[in-house]
């Protein structure tokens, strides 16, 4: 990946971070959402845009859904922000690293409390 490459990647995540916090207004984005990481194609036709949500899994399938939905406003709200000559297409993956880490952690706390206790 070249250095253009993957800044144009942060760039999209910040903006798209940015668009679906403060312009999306659909009532199916539930739960805590973040966008993890961008990945586009060298020719900048394509980005797969990863994002986590934390909730239930109803929420996960409702939010993606919107999100799917939302990717032309999403595209287009990029066309103003960006200074580049194409705005690439957007396709939404689920990115379940955040959830993963959550459920670690709360597993390493479980066994440190386990190993504290005395025995008998």
């Amino acid at each position: 990946m070249t250095r253009r490459t993957e800044r144009i990647n942060d760039l999209l995540r910040e903006e798209i971070s940015d668009i679906l916090r403060r312009e999306i207004k659909d009532p199916r984005i539930g739960g805590l959402l973040s966008v993890t990481e961008v990945d586009v194609s060298p020719d900048l036709r394509q980005a797969k845009v990863y994002v986590s949500v934390m909730g239930s899994d109803e929420e996960k399938t409702a939010t993606f859904k919107a999100l799917r939905s939302a990717a032309g406003f999403v595209q287009r709200s990029l066309r103003g922000r960006l200074t580049l000559r194409r705005t690439p297409g957007l396709t939404f993956f689920p990115d379940d690293s955040i959830s993963e880490g959550a459920r670690i952690l709360s597993l390493l706390e479980q066994a440190n409390e386990s190993s504290e206790q005395p025995q008998p």
